[in-house]
């Protein structure tokens, strides 16, 4: 592989992908000074999308929890730097392989007053574990039972021996609804006007416009001095998002391009900062019989003909490392030699077409969300590009997300779709649960009994060692069956005001405690 030359190549094909610069426009009507935010001490944050609904249940949006977590508890925590630590819970221990017993910190109260107790927690992890229909139900079913001790203990009971249940509960499954409030009010009172019991309290949601919370004055940890209002302003364009951080109208924005770095660092009063996320690009791939990506030398073919470094260094900039799994460094059961690497290799390619009898070429198709992924649009006009150096033709098929998702989810999106999926869980299990469940059977029809048993086993396995080898093991059938391709971990990009200090955190958390001004 001569990798300049492959470089350079591409170049001229990207310059026509990727997107100019934009101006800066006036001066926002929102625009303040520092001076006068500082004063104001109103942090707004601009995001892309608006959040889901306020069912923090029933949503896979890690943007949705991002906001989620400023207004709502879960029993445990995941800090700064990835550790689980208690929040809720004050202390716990396993009282068997399947009871654990947990006792609630004292003094902890709903927005609306309520006090947090043991029958919320049982009210909501049960809801979790039940209601087949809630997106995170699948995490939580296998909770088999919640029993209240008192007021403040309680014990959850697992199907099986459970070496992820402080993971799960450090996830939005665990996030403490407010038992009576709902039960009196029911639940489209609750969506409309939520309750929680974080730091700060629900004040008014204009959809598709902007989220707004103010401090709760009786948090259990005290009442946050910092802000006296958070501001979540859903700003679609990328373009305006940055206009609004350059004029002053947002202190914060989230998911800027690598494209518009340099652009926000060169703006007086504003910087970029970036870090790795959990977030990891893939080519997911057909298996069907009736579909040419059933052959195992056209999903290799594919793999081998696009160069992950390009992707990485000319469309991204740098902000992404090549990988051949989701399970990255930071994860329990990640496999280090699929990290930072990738196959490339044309001319082998070519041949591995040649002999599943495509030699003469190669039509396939490529469902994609338009504009919903970072760079998403631009990445799969780069891989057709890649592709047709190999003689495969791939149509590109945009479209809204909503539709993506039902074509996703039923299987009928054509031979391939692109997506990027982050590990709240930090624990292989849930990056790999697609090849063991009937997910993977019912979207791409993926089916390995190896790899079922494998992690039907990973699942209950107390044996800390043996585990983490059993994912690994996974992961290596899936490099080299390749239900998915992987492309890269992408890094997360933010920009901020001056006046601001604010970290990213590895799990893309908005976590306004932790933002100060300076």
């Amino acid at each position: 592989m001569n990798r300049k030359t492959v470089v350079f190549s591409f170049t001229l094909i990207l310059m026509l992908i990727l997107s100019g610069c934009t101006t800066v426009g006036n001066q926002s009507e929102n625009g303040k000074s520092a001076a006068d935010k500082k004063e104001d001490r109103e942090l707004i944050i601009g995001i892309p999308n608006d959040i889901k609904s306020f069912d923090i249940h029933n949503h896979n949006q890690v943007l949705t929890e991002s906001v989620h977590i400023n207004m709502f508890n879960y029993l445990f925590k995941r800090q700064t730097d990835t550790k689980v630590e208690t929040e809720l819970v004050d202390t716990y221990k396993l009282i068997d392989d399947v009871t654990w017993e947990f006792k609630l910190k004292e003094g902890i109260t709903f927005h609306n007053g309520d006090p947090l107790t043991a029958d919320d927690v049982e009210f909501t992890i049960e809801r979790v574990a039940k209601d087949e229909t809630l997106a995170e139900h699948s995490n939580m079913e296998v909770v088999k039972d919640v029993k209240v001790v008192n007021e403040t203990t309680f014990q959850i009971i697992t199907d099986n021996p459970q070496p992820t249940l402080i993971n799960l509960l450090s996830r939005i499954g665990s996030g403490i609804l407010p038992k009576n409030y709902i039960e009196e009010n029911g639940w489209d009172h609750f969506l409309n006007k939520p309750v929680g019991s974080g730091p700060f309290k629900f004040v008014d949601w204009r959809r598709d416009n902007q989220i707004v919370f103010e401090p709760y004055d009786k948090y259990y940890e005290g009442k946050n001095e910092e802000w006296d209002k958070l501001v979540f302003r859903v700003i679609p364009e990328t373009s305006t998002r940055i206009n609004e951080l350059l004029t002053g109208g947002v202190d914060i924005i989230t998911e800027v391009t690598p494209n518009d770095i340099a652009r926000i660092n060169e703006n007086e009063g504003t910087k970029a900062v970036s870090t790795p996320s959990q977030r990891v690009a893939i080519l997911a791939l057909q298996h069907r019989e009736d579909y040419p990506t059933s052959d195992p030398k056209v999903r290799e073919a594919i793999e081998l003909a696009i160069n992950n470094e390009v992707l990485v260094e000319q469309i991204l900039k740098g902000e992404a490392v090549p990988v051949r799994t989701r399970v990255t460094p930071g994860n329990f059961g990640a496999d280090p030699s699929l990290y930072d690497s990738y196959l490339y290799d044309v001319e082998r390619s070519k041949e591995l077409l040649a002999e599943a009898g495509y030699g003469d070429g190669l039509e396939l198709s490529l469902s994609i969300p338009t504009g919903y992924y970072l760079k998403g649009d631009e990445i799969s006009q780069a891989i057709k590009a890649m592709l047709s150096e190999v003689g495969i033709t791939l149509n590109i098929e945009f479209s809204e997300y909503s539709r993506y998702i039902e074509l996703r989810n039923s299987g009928e999106f054509g031979d391939m779709y692109f997506g990027a999926y982050g590990n709240s869980l930090f624990d292989a299990s849930i990056a790999l649960d697609m090849f063991a469940s009937e997910n993977g059977e019912k979207r791409i029809g993926y089916s390995n009994q190896e790899v079922k048993e494998l992690f039907n086993s990973a699942l209950t396995n107390m044996d800390t060692e043996e585990r983490e080898k059993q994912y690994q093991k996974i992961q290596q059938i899936v490099a080299e069956e390749r239900p998915f391709i992987y492309l890269y971990l992408q890094n997360e990009a933010y920009g901020i005001r001056e006046g601001i200090d604010f970290k990213p955190r590895v799990d893309s958390m908005l976590y306004t405690p932790d933002i100060t001004r300076n």
